[in-house]
Protein backbone atom coordinates (compact mmCIF):
# COMPACT_ATOMS: atom_id res chain seq x y z
CA UNK A 1 0.00 0.00 0.00
CA UNK A 2 3.03 2.57 0.51
CA UNK A 3 4.21 2.17 -3.15
CA UNK A 4 0.13 3.04 -4.57
CA UNK A 5 -0.01 7.11 -6.01
CA UNK A 6 -2.46 9.35 -5.63
CA UNK A 7 -4.28 8.04 -8.64
CA UNK A 8 -4.22 4.08 -7.45
CA UNK A 9 -5.81 4.89 -4.18
CA UNK A 10 -8.42 7.59 -6.37
CA UNK A 11 -9.39 4.20 -8.60
CA UNK A 12 -9.80 2.32 -5.30
CA UNK A 13 -12.02 4.51 -4.06
CA UNK A 14 -14.12 4.47 -7.10
CA UNK A 15 -14.61 1.20 -7.87
CA UNK A 16 -16.28 0.67 -4.22
CA UNK A 17 -18.13 4.04 -4.33
CA UNK A 18 -19.90 3.45 -7.74
CA UNK A 19 -21.76 0.22 -6.53
CA UNK A 20 -21.94 2.35 -2.60
CA UNK A 21 -23.22 4.97 -4.42
CA UNK A 22 -25.90 3.02 -6.83
CA UNK A 23 -27.34 1.28 -4.35
CA UNK A 24 -27.83 4.40 -2.02
CA UNK A 25 -29.29 6.17 -4.79
CA UNK A 26 -31.72 2.91 -5.13
CA UNK A 27 -33.20 3.51 -1.51
CA UNK A 28 -33.26 7.25 -1.78
CA UNK A 29 -35.12 6.42 -5.40
CA UNK A 30 -37.76 4.89 -3.38
CA UNK A 31 -38.70 8.28 -1.33
CA UNK A 32 -38.43 9.92 -4.62
CA UNK A 33 -40.59 7.50 -6.37
CA UNK A 34 -43.07 7.77 -2.56
CA UNK A 35 -42.74 12.04 -3.59
CA UNK A 36 -43.76 12.08 -7.45
CA UNK A 37 -46.56 9.43 -6.88
CA UNK A 38 -48.25 11.00 -3.80
CA UNK A 39 -47.76 14.24 -5.48
CA UNK A 40 -50.09 12.96 -8.29
CA UNK A 41 -52.80 11.52 -5.51
CA UNK A 42 -53.30 14.74 -3.46
CA UNK A 43 -51.51 18.01 -1.68
CA UNK A 44 -52.35 16.44 1.92
CA UNK A 45 -51.19 13.27 1.25
CA UNK A 46 -48.13 14.44 0.00
CA UNK A 47 -47.77 16.86 3.26
CA UNK A 48 -48.68 13.78 5.48
CA UNK A 49 -45.48 11.92 3.51
CA UNK A 50 -43.55 14.79 4.10
CA UNK A 51 -44.10 14.82 7.56
CA UNK A 52 -44.24 10.90 8.36
CA UNK A 53 -41.16 10.64 6.02
CA UNK A 54 -38.92 13.35 8.41
CA UNK A 55 -40.10 11.38 11.98
CA UNK A 56 -39.48 8.13 9.94
CA UNK A 57 -36.02 8.92 8.91
CA UNK A 58 -34.90 10.47 12.27
CA UNK A 59 -35.75 7.12 13.90
CA UNK A 60 -34.20 4.89 11.32
CA UNK A 61 -30.97 7.05 10.53
CA UNK A 62 -30.13 7.26 14.03
CA UNK A 63 -30.91 3.48 14.66
CA UNK A 64 -28.74 2.54 11.65
CA UNK A 65 -25.72 4.66 12.95
CA UNK A 66 -25.79 2.74 15.71
CA UNK A 67 -25.44 -0.78 13.89
CA UNK A 68 -22.65 1.59 12.14
CA UNK A 69 -20.42 1.10 14.51
CA UNK A 70 -19.66 -2.72 13.25
CA UNK A 71 -18.55 -0.90 9.96
CA UNK A 72 -14.68 0.05 11.58
CA UNK A 73 -14.63 -3.25 13.62
CA UNK A 74 -15.28 -5.33 11.15
CA UNK A 75 -13.15 -3.29 8.92
CA UNK A 76 -10.14 -3.56 10.86
CA UNK A 77 -10.38 -7.35 11.32
CA UNK A 78 -10.76 -7.79 8.10
CA UNK A 79 -7.52 -5.51 7.51
CA UNK A 80 -5.64 -7.18 10.08
CA UNK A 81 -6.65 -10.36 8.51
CA UNK A 82 -8.69 -12.03 11.87
CA UNK A 83 -11.48 -13.31 10.15
CA UNK A 84 -12.69 -16.10 12.35
CA UNK A 85 -13.89 -12.81 14.64
CA UNK A 86 -15.87 -11.24 12.03
CA UNK A 87 -18.89 -13.92 12.75
CA UNK A 88 -18.81 -13.31 16.46
CA UNK A 89 -19.02 -9.26 16.17
CA UNK A 90 -21.81 -9.79 12.96
CA UNK A 91 -24.01 -12.02 16.17
CA UNK A 92 -23.34 -9.33 18.75
CA UNK A 93 -24.43 -6.99 16.46
CA UNK A 94 -27.94 -9.20 16.10
CA UNK A 95 -28.46 -8.83 19.36
CA UNK A 96 -28.16 -5.12 19.42
CA UNK A 97 -30.07 -4.88 16.36
CA UNK A 98 -32.60 -6.23 18.19
CA UNK A 99 -33.16 -4.42 20.96
CA UNK A 100 -33.27 -1.32 18.63
CA UNK A 101 -36.14 -2.79 16.40
CA UNK A 102 -38.06 -3.26 19.68
CA UNK A 103 -37.32 0.74 20.45
CA UNK A 104 -37.46 2.51 17.29
CA UNK A 105 -40.82 0.63 16.73
CA UNK A 106 -42.19 2.01 19.88
CA UNK A 107 -41.71 5.33 18.08
CA UNK A 108 -43.75 4.83 15.21
CA UNK A 109 -46.29 3.18 17.13
CA UNK A 110 -46.81 5.90 19.43
CA UNK A 111 -45.94 9.87 16.82
CA UNK A 112 -48.41 11.54 18.66
CA UNK A 113 -45.41 13.77 20.99
CA UNK A 114 -43.83 14.47 17.85
CA UNK A 115 -46.52 15.00 15.36
CA UNK A 116 -48.05 17.54 17.81
CA UNK A 117 -44.81 20.19 16.66
CA UNK A 118 -46.28 20.61 13.15
CA UNK A 119 -49.60 21.70 14.63
CA UNK A 120 -50.93 20.14 11.13
CA UNK A 121 -54.29 19.51 9.99
CA UNK A 122 -56.74 16.51 11.95
CA UNK A 123 -56.64 14.77 8.43
CA UNK A 124 -53.11 15.30 7.72
CA UNK A 125 -52.38 14.48 10.91
CA UNK A 126 -54.08 10.87 11.08
CA UNK A 127 -52.55 9.95 7.45
CA UNK A 128 -48.99 10.95 9.02
CA UNK A 129 -49.80 8.38 11.89
CA UNK A 130 -51.45 5.45 9.68
CA UNK A 131 -48.13 5.90 7.28
CA UNK A 132 -45.50 5.53 10.84
CA UNK A 133 -47.31 2.65 12.29
CA UNK A 134 -47.49 0.93 9.04
CA UNK A 135 -43.46 1.03 8.91
CA UNK A 136 -43.06 -0.07 12.59
CA UNK A 137 -43.47 -3.82 10.63
CA UNK A 138 -40.63 -2.45 8.03
CA UNK A 139 -38.58 -1.40 10.76
CA UNK A 140 -36.75 -5.17 12.03
CA UNK A 141 -36.39 -6.18 9.02
CA UNK A 142 -34.53 -3.08 7.81
CA UNK A 143 -32.36 -2.78 10.44
CA UNK A 144 -31.73 -6.37 9.58
CA UNK A 145 -30.08 -5.09 6.37
CA UNK A 146 -28.45 -2.75 7.81
CA UNK A 147 -26.14 -5.72 9.72
CA UNK A 148 -26.08 -7.09 6.05
CA UNK A 149 -24.62 -3.85 4.34
CA UNK A 150 -21.98 -2.82 7.17
CA UNK A 151 -20.51 -6.59 6.96
CA UNK A 152 -20.26 -7.23 2.79
CA UNK A 153 -19.13 -3.06 2.93
CA UNK A 154 -16.63 -3.08 5.82
CA UNK A 155 -14.93 -6.17 3.22
CA UNK A 156 -15.09 -4.38 0.05
CA UNK A 157 -17.97 -6.53 -1.54
CA UNK A 158 -20.88 -3.46 -1.70
CA UNK A 159 -22.21 -4.65 -4.97
CA UNK A 160 -23.51 -7.54 -3.37
CA UNK A 161 -25.56 -4.85 -1.51
CA UNK A 162 -26.20 -2.99 -4.45
CA UNK A 163 -28.18 -5.65 -6.13
CA UNK A 164 -30.49 -6.30 -3.32
CA UNK A 165 -31.32 -2.83 -2.80
CA UNK A 166 -31.99 -2.03 -6.77
CA UNK A 167 -33.83 -5.19 -6.20
CA UNK A 168 -36.39 -3.97 -4.13
CA UNK A 169 -36.70 -0.36 -5.37
CA UNK A 170 -37.94 -1.86 -8.75
CA UNK A 171 -40.20 -4.33 -7.08
CA UNK A 172 -41.52 -1.24 -5.20
CA UNK A 173 -42.40 1.27 -8.06
CA UNK A 174 -45.55 -1.62 -9.08
CA UNK A 175 -46.50 -2.17 -5.24
CA UNK A 176 -46.92 1.36 -4.76
CA UNK A 177 -48.70 2.19 -7.72
CA UNK A 178 -51.19 -0.71 -6.56
CA UNK A 179 -51.45 0.23 -2.79
CA UNK A 180 -51.67 4.16 -3.45
CA UNK A 181 -54.33 4.21 -6.15
CA UNK A 182 -55.99 1.12 -5.81
CA UNK A 183 -56.40 -1.86 -8.16
CA UNK A 184 -57.29 -6.19 -7.68
CA UNK A 185 -60.01 -5.31 -5.85
CA UNK A 186 -57.90 -2.78 -3.14
CA UNK A 187 -58.94 0.53 -1.79
CA UNK A 188 -56.86 3.70 -2.85
CA UNK A 189 -55.10 4.22 0.21
CA UNK A 190 -52.94 7.26 -0.32
CA UNK A 191 -49.66 8.12 1.18
CA UNK A 192 -50.19 5.18 3.72
CA UNK A 193 -50.19 2.77 0.86
CA UNK A 194 -46.29 3.27 0.61
CA UNK A 195 -45.44 2.42 3.66
CA UNK A 196 -47.44 -0.85 3.28
CA UNK A 197 -44.87 -1.69 0.03
CA UNK A 198 -41.68 -0.58 1.87
CA UNK A 199 -42.21 -3.42 4.67
CA UNK A 200 -43.09 -6.06 1.63
CA UNK A 201 -40.05 -5.47 0.00
CA UNK A 202 -37.75 -4.53 3.38
CA UNK A 203 -38.27 -8.08 4.31
CA UNK A 204 -38.05 -9.91 1.10
CA UNK A 205 -34.81 -8.48 0.94
CA UNK A 206 -33.67 -9.14 4.12
CA UNK A 207 -34.58 -12.66 3.46
CA UNK A 208 -32.15 -13.02 0.39
CA UNK A 209 -29.52 -11.04 2.37
CA UNK A 210 -29.89 -14.15 4.99
CA UNK A 211 -29.48 -17.00 1.87
CA UNK A 212 -26.49 -15.42 0.55
CA UNK A 213 -24.66 -15.36 3.80
CA UNK A 214 -25.50 -19.05 4.80
CA UNK A 215 -24.65 -20.30 1.27
CA UNK A 216 -22.06 -18.90 -0.40
CA UNK A 217 -18.87 -20.17 -0.26
CA UNK A 218 -17.39 -16.86 0.56
CA UNK A 219 -18.57 -16.25 3.97
CA UNK A 220 -17.74 -19.42 5.82
CA UNK A 221 -14.21 -18.11 6.49
CA UNK A 222 -16.18 -15.55 8.71
CA UNK A 223 -17.88 -18.36 10.93
CA UNK A 224 -21.18 -16.48 10.60
CA UNK A 225 -23.09 -19.73 10.81
CA UNK A 226 -22.03 -23.21 12.26
CA UNK A 227 -20.73 -22.02 15.35
CA UNK A 228 -22.66 -22.72 17.93
CA UNK A 229 -25.92 -19.90 19.48
CA UNK A 230 -23.75 -17.22 20.83
CA UNK A 231 -25.53 -14.88 23.80
CA UNK A 232 -24.72 -11.09 24.00
CA UNK A 233 -21.58 -10.36 25.76
CA UNK A 234 -20.99 -7.43 27.29
CA UNK A 235 -17.46 -6.49 26.44
CA UNK A 236 -18.56 -6.70 22.43
CA UNK A 237 -21.73 -4.94 23.14
CA UNK A 238 -19.72 -2.01 25.03
CA UNK A 239 -17.50 -1.78 22.07
CA UNK A 240 -20.54 -1.94 19.98
CA UNK A 241 -22.44 0.90 21.70
CA UNK A 242 -19.01 3.81 22.12
CA UNK A 243 -18.56 3.56 18.89
CA UNK A 244 -22.05 3.77 17.84
CA UNK A 245 -24.03 5.60 20.02
CA UNK A 246 -22.11 8.87 19.05
CA UNK A 247 -22.11 7.44 15.40
CA UNK A 248 -25.95 7.25 15.72
CA UNK A 249 -26.15 10.58 17.29
CA UNK A 250 -24.27 12.18 14.49
CA UNK A 251 -27.13 11.31 11.81
CA UNK A 252 -29.82 11.74 14.17
CA UNK A 253 -28.62 14.79 14.23
CA UNK A 254 -27.93 15.18 10.51
CA UNK A 255 -31.46 14.01 10.00
CA UNK A 256 -33.23 15.39 12.38
CA UNK A 257 -32.58 19.42 11.57
CA UNK A 258 -34.15 18.32 7.87
CA UNK A 259 -37.10 17.06 9.91
CA UNK A 260 -37.89 19.52 12.26
CA UNK A 261 -37.33 21.96 9.25
CA UNK A 262 -40.33 20.09 7.90
CA UNK A 263 -42.22 19.84 11.22
CA UNK A 264 -41.43 24.10 11.57
CA UNK A 265 -42.34 24.24 7.82
CA UNK A 266 -45.72 22.78 8.19
CA UNK A 267 -46.84 25.77 10.19
CA UNK A 268 -46.31 28.13 6.90
CA UNK A 269 -48.99 25.92 5.17
CA UNK A 270 -49.22 22.70 2.88
CA UNK A 271 -47.93 24.01 -0.49
CA UNK A 272 -44.79 25.13 1.78
CA UNK A 273 -44.00 21.88 3.20
CA UNK A 274 -44.73 20.24 -0.23
CA UNK A 275 -42.49 22.79 -1.87
CA UNK A 276 -39.57 22.04 1.10
CA UNK A 277 -40.43 18.43 0.25
CA UNK A 278 -39.25 18.09 -3.29
CA UNK A 279 -35.74 20.22 -2.17
CA UNK A 280 -35.03 18.43 0.75
CA UNK A 281 -35.79 15.11 -0.87
CA UNK A 282 -33.23 16.04 -4.28
CA UNK A 283 -30.56 17.18 -1.76
CA UNK A 284 -30.65 14.21 -0.36
CA UNK A 285 -30.12 12.48 -3.54
CA UNK A 286 -26.79 14.67 -4.16
CA UNK A 287 -25.95 13.65 -0.92
CA UNK A 288 -25.50 10.08 -1.74
CA UNK A 289 -22.95 10.79 -4.35
CA UNK A 290 -20.02 12.10 -1.42
CA UNK A 291 -21.70 9.70 0.96
CA UNK A 292 -20.78 6.81 -1.27
CA UNK A 293 -16.97 8.38 -1.52
CA UNK A 294 -16.93 8.46 2.30
CA UNK A 295 -18.04 4.97 2.83
CA UNK A 296 -15.49 4.01 0.41
CA UNK A 297 -12.86 6.10 1.87
CA UNK A 298 -13.73 4.77 5.04
CA UNK A 299 -13.75 1.06 4.67
CA UNK A 300 -10.24 1.55 2.91
CA UNK A 301 -8.93 3.85 5.54
CA UNK A 302 -10.13 0.92 8.39
CA UNK A 303 -8.28 -1.83 5.88
CA UNK A 304 -4.97 0.36 6.27
CA UNK A 305 -5.04 0.93 10.03
CA UNK A 306 -6.16 -2.77 10.45
CA UNK A 307 -2.63 -3.31 8.70
CA UNK A 308 -0.98 -0.76 10.58
CA UNK A 309 -0.41 1.20 7.37
CA UNK A 310 -1.09 4.68 9.05
CA UNK A 311 0.93 6.43 6.00
CA UNK A 312 -1.07 4.22 3.55
CA UNK A 313 -4.24 5.65 5.56
CA UNK A 314 -3.63 9.34 5.44
CA UNK A 315 -3.00 9.44 1.85
CA UNK A 316 -6.46 7.40 1.04
CA UNK A 317 -8.36 9.71 3.44
CA UNK A 318 -6.80 12.91 1.26
CA UNK A 319 -7.63 11.39 -1.67
CA UNK A 320 -11.01 10.71 -0.96
CA UNK A 321 -11.59 14.37 0.13
CA UNK A 322 -10.22 15.48 -2.88
CA UNK A 323 -12.43 12.98 -5.39
CA UNK A 324 -15.37 13.94 -2.84
CA UNK A 325 -15.30 17.74 -3.14
CA UNK A 326 -14.18 18.03 -7.09
CA UNK A 327 -17.63 16.15 -8.01
CA UNK A 328 -20.04 17.73 -5.74
CA UNK A 329 -18.88 20.90 -6.33
CA UNK A 330 -19.45 19.73 -10.66
CA UNK A 331 -22.77 18.29 -10.07
CA UNK A 332 -23.92 21.80 -7.47
CA UNK A 333 -22.89 23.66 -10.60
CA UNK A 334 -24.98 21.03 -13.15
CA UNK A 335 -27.91 21.31 -10.57
CA UNK A 336 -28.43 25.46 -10.47
CA UNK A 337 -28.78 25.28 -14.00
CA UNK A 338 -31.09 22.41 -14.63
CA UNK A 339 -33.27 23.32 -11.43
CA UNK A 340 -36.35 24.22 -13.28
CA UNK A 341 -36.35 20.94 -15.09
CA UNK A 342 -36.07 18.85 -11.76
CA UNK A 343 -38.75 20.62 -10.28
CA UNK A 344 -41.40 20.37 -12.93
CA UNK A 345 -40.53 16.45 -12.92
CA UNK A 346 -41.41 16.79 -9.65
CA UNK A 347 -44.52 18.34 -9.78
CA UNK A 348 -47.17 19.81 -11.99
CA UNK A 349 -48.47 21.76 -9.42
CA UNK A 350 -47.53 25.79 -10.28
CA UNK A 351 -47.68 26.99 -6.42
CA UNK A 352 -44.98 24.17 -5.06
CA UNK A 353 -42.91 24.56 -8.12
CA UNK A 354 -43.02 28.54 -7.42
CA UNK A 355 -42.06 27.89 -3.71
CA UNK A 356 -39.27 25.27 -4.26
CA UNK A 357 -37.09 26.76 -7.42
CA UNK A 358 -35.19 29.54 -5.17
CA UNK A 359 -34.01 26.87 -2.85
CA UNK A 360 -32.02 25.81 -4.89
CA UNK A 361 -29.54 28.28 -4.78
CA UNK A 362 -28.50 26.99 -0.89
CA UNK A 363 -28.33 22.93 -2.41
CA UNK A 364 -25.96 24.05 -5.27
CA UNK A 365 -23.89 26.42 -2.73
CA UNK A 366 -23.57 24.14 -0.03
CA UNK A 367 -22.33 20.91 -2.05
CA UNK A 368 -18.74 21.30 -1.33
CA UNK A 369 -18.76 21.78 2.27
CA UNK A 370 -20.97 19.14 2.70
CA UNK A 371 -18.79 16.69 0.30
CA UNK A 372 -15.84 17.53 2.82
CA UNK A 373 -17.71 16.66 5.99
CA UNK A 374 -19.00 14.01 5.75
CA UNK A 375 -15.75 12.36 3.93
CA UNK A 376 -13.86 13.69 6.69
CA UNK A 377 -16.51 11.92 9.39
CA UNK A 378 -16.32 8.53 7.46
CA UNK A 379 -12.50 8.96 8.21
CA UNK A 380 -12.50 9.77 11.49
CA UNK A 381 -14.71 7.06 12.14
CA UNK A 382 -12.27 4.40 10.92
CA UNK A 383 -10.19 5.65 13.21
CA UNK A 384 -12.66 5.11 15.70
CA UNK A 385 -13.37 8.96 16.79
CA UNK A 386 -16.75 9.31 17.41
CA UNK A 387 -16.90 11.16 19.71
CA UNK A 388 -15.84 14.89 18.95
CA UNK A 389 -17.42 14.87 15.71
CA UNK A 390 -20.75 14.26 17.39
CA UNK A 391 -20.45 17.14 19.09
CA UNK A 392 -19.68 19.34 16.35
CA UNK A 393 -22.71 18.19 14.78
CA UNK A 394 -24.69 19.29 17.74
CA UNK A 395 -23.24 22.86 17.37
CA UNK A 396 -23.41 23.52 14.07
CA UNK A 397 -26.32 21.75 12.57
CA UNK A 398 -29.18 22.04 15.47
CA UNK A 399 -27.34 25.12 17.28
CA UNK A 400 -26.86 27.35 13.58
CA UNK A 401 -28.70 25.37 11.26
CA UNK A 402 -31.98 24.33 12.86
CA UNK A 403 -32.08 27.17 15.22
CA UNK A 404 -31.06 30.22 12.83
CA UNK A 405 -33.29 29.08 10.39
CA UNK A 406 -35.58 29.08 12.98
CA UNK A 407 -35.19 32.50 13.42
CA UNK A 408 -35.12 33.24 10.28
CA UNK A 409 -38.20 31.50 8.91
CA UNK A 410 -40.43 31.54 11.48
CA UNK A 411 -39.37 34.84 12.70
CA UNK A 412 -40.33 35.17 16.15
CA UNK A 413 -38.28 38.15 17.58
CA UNK A 414 -39.74 40.00 15.01
CA UNK A 415 -36.38 40.68 12.97
CA UNK A 416 -38.07 40.56 9.51
CA UNK A 417 -35.28 39.10 7.43
CA UNK A 418 -34.78 40.10 3.61
CA UNK A 419 -37.26 37.58 1.62
CA UNK A 420 -34.61 35.28 -0.18
CA UNK A 421 -33.71 34.28 3.55
CA UNK A 422 -37.57 34.86 5.12
CA UNK A 423 -39.71 31.33 5.30
CA UNK A 424 -38.53 28.56 3.80
CA UNK A 425 -35.47 29.96 2.66
CA UNK A 426 -34.19 30.88 6.20
CA UNK A 427 -34.20 27.48 6.79
CA UNK A 428 -31.77 26.66 4.20
CA UNK A 429 -29.93 29.33 4.73
CA UNK A 430 -29.42 28.66 8.50
CA UNK A 431 -28.44 24.89 6.91
CA UNK A 432 -26.16 26.16 4.64
CA UNK A 433 -24.28 28.40 7.28
CA UNK A 434 -23.88 25.99 9.07
CA UNK A 435 -22.44 23.51 7.04
CA UNK A 436 -19.65 25.57 6.24
CA UNK A 437 -18.19 25.85 9.81
CA UNK A 438 -19.22 22.32 10.64
CA UNK A 439 -16.90 21.23 7.34
CA UNK A 440 -14.02 23.98 8.80
CA UNK A 441 -14.38 22.12 12.11
CA UNK A 442 -13.90 18.47 10.61
CA UNK A 443 -11.11 19.09 8.85
CA UNK A 444 -8.82 20.61 11.73
CA UNK A 445 -10.31 17.09 13.60
CA UNK A 446 -8.94 15.01 10.71
CA UNK A 447 -5.65 16.47 10.46
CA UNK A 448 -5.40 16.12 14.30
CA UNK A 449 -6.15 12.70 14.47
CA UNK A 450 -4.11 11.49 11.64
CA UNK A 451 -0.77 13.36 13.06
CA UNK A 452 -1.59 11.54 16.28
CA UNK A 453 -1.79 8.17 14.21
CA UNK A 454 1.47 9.02 12.60
CA UNK A 455 3.35 9.61 16.11
CA UNK A 456 2.38 6.60 17.64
Amino acid sequence: MLSQGPQKQTFRIVSLAWPILIGQLAVIANAVVDTMMVSRFSVTDLGALAVGASIYISVFVGLNGVLQSLSPIIGQLYGARKFSAIGGEVKQGVWLGLLLSFIGALLLIFPQPLLSVTQASPELTAKASLYLRTLALALPASLGFVIFGALNNAMGRPKMVMALQVSALLLKIPLNGLFIFGGLGLPALGGPGCAISTAITSWLILAAGWLILRFNPFYKPFQLFGSGFQVPRWTSQKELLKLGIPVGMNYFIEVTAFTFMALFIARLGETAVAGHQIVGNFATVLYMLPLSIASATGTLTSHAIGAHDMNGARRIGFAGIRLAALVSTSIGVVVWFARDFIVRAYTPDESIAVTALPLFLFIASYQFFDALQVTASYILRAHKVVLAPTVMYSLTLWGIGLFGGYVLGLDPFDLHPPGAIAGVGGFWFGTSISLVILASGMLWLLLRTQRKALQA
